[in-house]
Protein backbone atom coordinates (compact mmCIF):
# COMPACT_ATOMS: atom_id res chain seq x y z
CA UNK A 1 0.00 0.00 0.00
CA UNK A 2 2.79 2.31 0.73
CA UNK A 3 4.45 1.21 -2.60
CA UNK A 4 1.09 2.54 -4.09
CA UNK A 5 0.22 5.69 -2.27
CA UNK A 6 4.08 6.35 -3.20
CA UNK A 7 3.18 6.22 -7.12
CA UNK A 8 0.01 8.02 -6.47
CA UNK A 9 2.15 11.09 -4.64
CA UNK A 10 4.69 11.18 -7.52
CA UNK A 11 1.65 11.61 -10.03
CA UNK A 12 -0.17 14.03 -7.93
CA UNK A 13 2.99 15.79 -8.44
CA UNK A 14 3.60 15.37 -12.28
CA UNK A 15 -0.09 16.54 -12.36
CA UNK A 16 0.63 19.58 -9.94
CA UNK A 17 3.80 21.26 -11.81
CA UNK A 18 1.35 20.70 -14.99
CA UNK A 19 -0.98 22.63 -13.35
CA UNK A 20 1.76 25.55 -12.78
CA UNK A 21 2.91 25.37 -16.05
CA UNK A 22 -0.60 25.84 -17.75
CA UNK A 23 -1.36 28.52 -15.27
CA UNK A 24 1.50 30.60 -16.59
CA UNK A 25 0.26 30.16 -20.36
CA UNK A 26 -3.06 31.34 -18.52
CA UNK A 27 -5.30 28.41 -19.61
CA UNK A 28 -6.74 25.38 -16.80
CA UNK A 29 -6.34 21.87 -17.00
CA UNK A 30 -9.30 21.26 -14.75
CA UNK A 31 -12.36 23.43 -15.99
CA UNK A 32 -14.29 24.89 -13.84
CA UNK A 33 -10.77 24.89 -11.34
CA UNK A 34 -9.34 27.89 -12.88
CA UNK A 35 -5.18 28.47 -13.01
CA UNK A 36 -4.15 30.15 -9.29
CA UNK A 37 -7.00 29.00 -7.71
CA UNK A 38 -5.07 26.04 -6.19
CA UNK A 39 -2.18 24.70 -7.71
CA UNK A 40 0.11 26.37 -4.94
CA UNK A 41 -1.70 25.28 -1.89
CA UNK A 42 -1.69 21.84 -3.99
CA UNK A 43 2.23 21.75 -3.40
CA UNK A 44 1.80 22.33 -0.17
CA UNK A 45 -0.62 19.68 0.90
CA UNK A 46 1.84 17.28 -1.51
CA UNK A 47 4.65 18.08 1.42
CA UNK A 48 2.61 17.87 4.07
CA UNK A 49 1.34 14.46 2.58
CA UNK A 50 5.71 13.48 2.63
CA UNK A 51 6.02 15.12 5.88
CA UNK A 52 7.19 12.36 8.55
CA UNK A 53 6.57 12.53 12.08
CA UNK A 54 9.38 10.98 13.24
CA UNK A 55 10.93 14.45 12.04
CA UNK A 56 9.15 16.13 15.20
CA UNK A 57 12.02 14.07 17.30
CA UNK A 58 14.51 14.53 14.76
CA UNK A 59 14.96 18.67 13.83
CA UNK A 60 18.34 18.60 12.85
CA UNK A 61 17.85 15.39 10.45
CA UNK A 62 14.61 17.63 8.97
CA UNK A 63 17.04 20.64 8.58
CA UNK A 64 20.36 19.69 6.98
CA UNK A 65 17.61 17.67 4.49
CA UNK A 66 15.55 20.58 3.34
CA UNK A 67 18.79 22.68 3.58
CA UNK A 68 20.12 19.60 0.79
CA UNK A 69 17.03 19.12 -0.65
CA UNK A 70 15.57 22.72 -1.39
CA UNK A 71 18.16 25.50 -0.69
CA UNK A 72 21.14 24.35 -2.27
CA UNK A 73 19.81 23.48 -5.92
CA UNK A 74 18.06 27.17 -5.48
CA UNK A 75 21.61 28.69 -5.34
CA UNK A 76 22.76 26.73 -8.21
CA UNK A 77 19.69 27.46 -10.42
CA UNK A 78 20.26 31.33 -9.70
CA UNK A 79 24.10 31.57 -9.98
CA UNK A 80 23.44 29.52 -13.34
CA UNK A 81 20.55 31.50 -14.69
CA UNK A 82 22.30 34.81 -13.63
CA UNK A 83 25.12 34.10 -16.15
CA UNK A 84 22.22 33.11 -18.62
CA UNK A 85 20.77 36.34 -17.84
CA UNK A 86 23.77 38.60 -18.15
CA UNK A 87 24.32 36.70 -21.93
CA UNK A 88 21.13 37.86 -23.07
CA UNK A 89 21.18 41.45 -21.59
CA UNK A 90 24.70 41.28 -24.00
CA UNK A 91 22.34 40.49 -26.90
CA UNK A 92 19.34 42.37 -26.18
CA UNK A 93 19.84 45.00 -24.22
CA UNK A 94 17.17 44.25 -21.44
CA UNK A 95 18.05 42.70 -18.26
CA UNK A 96 15.40 39.90 -17.08
CA UNK A 97 16.45 40.62 -13.39
CA UNK A 98 16.75 43.12 -10.24
CA UNK A 99 20.27 44.61 -10.17
CA UNK A 100 23.07 42.26 -8.85
CA UNK A 101 23.55 43.10 -5.36
CA UNK A 102 23.80 41.06 -2.04
CA UNK A 103 20.27 41.80 -0.60
CA UNK A 104 18.83 40.83 -4.36
CA UNK A 105 20.37 37.86 -4.20
CA UNK A 106 21.00 36.36 -0.35
CA UNK A 107 18.02 38.63 1.08
CA UNK A 108 15.50 38.80 -2.25
CA UNK A 109 15.02 34.50 -2.35
CA UNK A 110 12.73 34.87 1.36
CA UNK A 111 11.12 37.94 0.59
CA UNK A 112 9.65 37.40 -2.69
CA UNK A 113 11.76 35.18 -4.69
CA UNK A 114 11.74 37.75 -7.78
CA UNK A 115 15.61 38.00 -8.21
CA UNK A 116 15.60 36.87 -11.42
CA UNK A 117 12.72 37.05 -14.42
CA UNK A 118 13.43 33.27 -15.57
CA UNK A 119 14.03 31.45 -12.31
CA UNK A 120 10.91 33.40 -10.24
CA UNK A 121 8.65 30.52 -10.45
CA UNK A 122 11.17 29.23 -7.54
CA UNK A 123 9.66 31.47 -5.00
CA UNK A 124 8.10 28.57 -4.12
CA UNK A 125 11.32 27.05 -2.85
CA UNK A 126 12.51 29.23 -0.38
CA UNK A 127 8.62 29.49 0.64
CA UNK A 128 8.45 25.90 1.10
CA UNK A 129 11.64 25.95 3.44
CA UNK A 130 10.56 28.48 5.46
CA UNK A 131 7.08 27.38 6.04
CA UNK A 132 8.37 23.80 6.49
CA UNK A 133 10.68 24.87 9.36
CA UNK A 134 8.06 26.98 11.37
CA UNK A 135 5.34 24.34 10.43
CA UNK A 136 7.88 21.88 12.68
CA UNK A 137 8.96 24.13 15.05
CA UNK A 138 5.16 25.17 15.49
CA UNK A 139 3.30 21.93 15.63
CA UNK A 140 5.91 20.26 17.91
CA UNK A 141 5.06 23.26 20.49
CA UNK A 142 1.13 22.33 20.03
CA UNK A 143 1.86 18.44 20.91
CA UNK A 144 3.01 19.50 23.40
CA UNK A 145 0.26 21.24 24.88
CA UNK A 146 -2.34 18.94 23.33
CA UNK A 147 -2.25 15.52 21.53
CA UNK A 148 -5.52 15.76 19.34
CA UNK A 149 -5.46 15.97 15.50
CA UNK A 150 -8.80 17.79 15.58
CA UNK A 151 -7.46 20.52 17.41
CA UNK A 152 -4.36 21.17 15.42
CA UNK A 153 -6.13 21.04 12.41
CA UNK A 154 -8.50 23.73 13.88
CA UNK A 155 -5.21 25.71 15.02
CA UNK A 156 -3.66 25.69 11.55
CA UNK A 157 -6.81 26.84 9.74
CA UNK A 158 -7.18 29.38 11.70
CA UNK A 159 -3.85 30.13 10.51
CA UNK A 160 -5.14 30.49 7.03
CA UNK A 161 -8.05 32.45 7.56
CA UNK A 162 -5.98 34.89 9.74
CA UNK A 163 -3.63 35.22 6.73
CA UNK A 164 -6.23 36.13 4.02
CA UNK A 165 -7.43 38.80 6.55
CA UNK A 166 -4.07 40.42 7.43
CA UNK A 167 -3.85 41.69 3.88
CA UNK A 168 -7.59 43.14 4.45
CA UNK A 169 -6.17 45.40 7.50
CA UNK A 170 -2.45 45.95 7.43
CA UNK A 171 -0.75 47.55 4.34
CA UNK A 172 1.28 45.05 2.74
CA UNK A 173 5.06 45.18 2.39
CA UNK A 174 7.71 42.70 2.61
CA UNK A 175 7.62 41.32 6.02
CA UNK A 176 3.55 40.93 5.95
CA UNK A 177 3.79 39.14 2.89
CA UNK A 178 6.39 36.53 4.19
CA UNK A 179 4.11 36.16 7.35
CA UNK A 180 1.10 36.27 4.97
CA UNK A 181 2.40 33.11 2.77
CA UNK A 182 3.60 31.39 5.66
CA UNK A 183 0.36 31.23 7.47
CA UNK A 184 -1.36 30.46 4.45
CA UNK A 185 1.18 27.77 3.28
CA UNK A 186 1.29 26.32 6.85
CA UNK A 187 -3.01 24.91 7.05
CA UNK A 188 -1.84 23.25 3.73
CA UNK A 189 0.97 21.41 4.27
CA UNK A 190 -1.01 20.43 8.00
CA UNK A 191 -3.86 18.84 5.84
CA UNK A 192 -1.69 17.09 3.53
CA UNK A 193 -0.13 15.33 6.72
CA UNK A 194 -3.88 14.94 8.54
CA UNK A 195 -4.61 13.25 5.32
CA UNK A 196 -2.26 10.88 4.85
CA UNK A 197 -2.15 10.21 8.90
CA UNK A 198 -5.95 9.63 9.55
CA UNK A 199 -8.04 10.04 6.13
CA UNK A 200 -6.53 7.77 3.35
CA UNK A 201 -6.58 4.52 4.89
CA UNK A 202 -9.75 5.10 7.16
CA UNK A 203 -12.46 7.17 4.80
CA UNK A 204 -13.40 7.18 1.62
CA UNK A 205 -13.86 10.76 0.07
CA UNK A 206 -13.62 9.88 -3.18
CA UNK A 207 -17.83 8.98 -3.75
CA UNK A 208 -19.70 10.11 -6.69
CA UNK A 209 -21.85 11.91 -2.99
CA UNK A 210 -18.40 13.78 -2.95
CA UNK A 211 -18.21 14.56 -6.16
CA UNK A 212 -21.24 15.83 -6.56
CA UNK A 213 -20.88 18.31 -3.26
CA UNK A 214 -17.59 19.74 -4.81
CA UNK A 215 -19.01 20.73 -8.15
CA UNK A 216 -21.82 22.03 -6.29
CA UNK A 217 -19.58 24.32 -3.73
CA UNK A 218 -17.40 25.19 -7.19
CA UNK A 219 -20.46 26.57 -8.79
CA UNK A 220 -21.40 28.36 -5.29
CA UNK A 221 -17.81 29.61 -5.37
CA UNK A 222 -18.16 31.18 -8.74
CA UNK A 223 -20.74 33.30 -7.54
CA UNK A 224 -18.17 35.49 -5.17
CA UNK A 225 -15.59 35.94 -8.94
CA UNK A 226 -14.34 39.45 -9.01
CA UNK A 227 -13.28 38.66 -12.99
CA UNK A 228 -14.77 37.22 -15.41
CA UNK A 229 -12.77 38.35 -18.86
CA UNK A 230 -10.35 35.83 -19.48
CA UNK A 231 -8.06 38.53 -21.13
CA UNK A 232 -7.00 39.98 -17.42
CA UNK A 233 -7.67 36.26 -15.88
CA UNK A 234 -9.64 33.85 -14.51
CA UNK A 235 -11.82 34.37 -11.77
CA UNK A 236 -11.29 32.60 -8.23
CA UNK A 237 -7.95 33.39 -8.77
CA UNK A 238 -5.60 34.67 -5.66
CA UNK A 239 -1.74 35.34 -6.09
CA UNK A 240 0.07 33.98 -3.44
CA UNK A 241 2.94 35.21 -3.96
CA UNK A 242 2.05 38.62 -3.64
CA UNK A 243 0.27 38.29 -0.97
CA UNK A 244 -2.91 39.02 -3.16
CA UNK A 245 -6.40 37.78 -2.00
CA UNK A 246 -9.32 39.28 -4.50
CA UNK A 247 -12.07 37.52 -4.25
CA UNK A 248 -14.58 37.40 -1.05
CA UNK A 249 -13.72 36.27 2.43
CA UNK A 250 -12.14 32.84 2.60
CA UNK A 251 -13.43 31.74 -0.61
CA UNK A 252 -9.36 31.07 -1.17
CA UNK A 253 -9.28 28.68 1.09
CA UNK A 254 -12.07 26.75 0.07
CA UNK A 255 -11.41 26.83 -3.69
CA UNK A 256 -7.91 25.39 -2.91
CA UNK A 257 -9.80 22.89 -0.94
CA UNK A 258 -11.87 22.16 -3.89
CA UNK A 259 -8.90 22.06 -6.14
CA UNK A 260 -7.01 19.61 -4.16
CA UNK A 261 -9.66 16.98 -3.67
CA UNK A 262 -10.41 17.24 -7.76
CA UNK A 263 -6.71 16.48 -7.89
CA UNK A 264 -6.63 13.82 -5.53
CA UNK A 265 -9.70 12.38 -7.19
CA UNK A 266 -8.20 12.53 -10.82
CA UNK A 267 -4.82 10.87 -10.06
CA UNK A 268 -7.24 8.39 -7.79
CA UNK A 269 -9.50 7.54 -10.99
CA UNK A 270 -6.98 7.95 -13.61
CA UNK A 271 -3.80 6.09 -11.61
CA UNK A 272 -4.53 2.68 -12.86
CA UNK A 273 -4.39 3.43 -16.54
CA UNK A 274 -1.56 6.00 -16.17
CA UNK A 275 0.63 4.12 -13.43
CA UNK A 276 3.16 2.23 -15.87
CA UNK A 277 3.77 5.47 -18.23
CA UNK A 278 7.63 6.50 -17.14
CA UNK A 279 6.93 9.66 -18.86
CA UNK A 280 4.63 10.56 -16.18
CA UNK A 281 6.73 9.30 -13.85
CA UNK A 282 9.85 10.97 -14.47
CA UNK A 283 8.25 14.53 -14.49
CA UNK A 284 6.50 13.58 -10.90
CA UNK A 285 10.11 12.94 -9.85
CA UNK A 286 11.56 16.05 -11.80
CA UNK A 287 8.96 18.66 -10.83
CA UNK A 288 11.95 20.82 -9.10
CA UNK A 289 13.67 21.12 -12.41
CA UNK A 290 10.65 21.67 -14.44
CA UNK A 291 9.92 24.23 -11.76
CA UNK A 292 13.22 26.10 -11.91
CA UNK A 293 13.62 25.96 -16.51
CA UNK A 294 10.14 26.12 -17.53
CA UNK A 295 10.01 29.77 -18.19
CA UNK A 296 13.94 29.50 -20.15
CA UNK A 297 12.12 26.92 -22.77
CA UNK A 298 9.39 29.21 -22.91
CA UNK A 299 11.40 32.19 -23.98
CA UNK A 300 13.44 29.96 -26.38
CA UNK A 301 10.50 29.13 -27.82
CA UNK A 302 9.03 32.41 -28.35
CA UNK A 303 12.30 34.00 -29.54
CA UNK A 304 12.46 30.82 -32.08
CA UNK A 305 8.62 31.63 -33.23
CA UNK A 306 9.45 35.34 -33.47
CA UNK A 307 12.50 34.24 -36.01
CA UNK A 308 10.29 32.10 -38.07
CA UNK A 309 7.18 34.35 -38.34
CA UNK A 310 9.79 37.27 -39.18
CA UNK A 311 8.80 39.41 -36.26
CA UNK A 312 11.85 41.35 -34.70
CA UNK A 313 13.09 38.91 -31.28
CA UNK A 314 13.00 42.23 -29.81
CA UNK A 315 9.28 42.01 -29.38
CA UNK A 316 9.58 40.06 -26.62
CA UNK A 317 11.07 42.80 -24.19
CA UNK A 318 7.87 44.77 -25.03
CA UNK A 319 6.41 42.28 -22.51
CA UNK A 320 7.46 40.19 -19.26
CA UNK A 321 8.61 36.67 -19.27
CA UNK A 322 5.32 34.87 -19.51
CA UNK A 323 4.54 36.51 -23.25
CA UNK A 324 4.36 34.46 -25.35
CA UNK A 325 4.20 34.55 -29.13
CA UNK A 326 0.21 34.39 -30.62
CA UNK A 327 -1.12 32.59 -27.70
CA UNK A 328 -4.37 31.75 -29.77
CA UNK A 329 -2.76 29.34 -32.03
CA UNK A 330 0.43 28.54 -30.02
CA UNK A 331 -0.49 28.18 -26.27
CA UNK A 332 -1.13 24.45 -26.56
CA UNK A 333 2.06 23.62 -28.64
CA UNK A 334 4.11 25.66 -25.29
CA UNK A 335 2.74 23.52 -23.00
CA UNK A 336 3.68 20.51 -24.58
CA UNK A 337 7.37 21.31 -25.68
CA UNK A 338 7.57 22.60 -22.53
CA UNK A 339 6.78 19.70 -20.78
CA UNK A 340 8.26 16.92 -22.83
CA UNK A 341 12.24 19.43 -22.86
CA UNK A 342 12.09 20.01 -18.98
CA UNK A 343 10.87 16.88 -18.23
CA UNK A 344 14.02 15.03 -19.49
CA UNK A 345 16.46 17.89 -18.96
CA UNK A 346 15.36 17.36 -15.29
CA UNK A 347 15.89 13.88 -15.77
CA UNK A 348 19.73 13.85 -17.73
CA UNK A 349 20.78 16.66 -14.66
CA UNK A 350 19.61 14.47 -11.93
CA UNK A 351 21.48 11.51 -13.66
CA UNK A 352 24.33 13.71 -13.75
CA UNK A 353 24.51 14.32 -9.99
CA UNK A 354 23.90 10.50 -9.40
CA UNK A 355 26.76 9.62 -11.41
CA UNK A 356 28.87 12.42 -10.10
CA UNK A 357 27.79 11.68 -6.52
CA UNK A 358 28.70 7.74 -6.79
CA UNK A 359 31.94 8.31 -8.17
CA UNK A 360 32.64 10.62 -5.17
CA UNK A 361 31.67 8.53 -3.17
CA UNK A 362 33.58 5.67 -4.67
Amino acid sequence: MDRIFNNEMTMLKALAIMLVVSGHLEFSLLGIFPPYSFQIALFFFISGCLFKENYLNNVSEFLVKRVKSLLVPYYLYTFVYLGITIIIAKLTGKFWGMPVNFKNYILTPYLNGHELDLTCPLWFVTQLFMTLVLFLFLFRQIKKIVDNRYVHLVFFAVLGVLSIYLTKFFPMNSILLVIVRTLFSMFFVYLGFFYTQFIKDRHDIFTAKCLGFVICLQAVLWLFNTDYDPVQGIGLSYILVWGQFNTAGIVPLLTSLTGIWASLFVVKILYPYLKDIKFLQYMGNVTYHIMANHLFVMYLLTVFLLWVNGVPISEKSNHDICWIFDPVKNTYLYFVVTMVVTTYLGVGLKRMKDYIFNHIAS
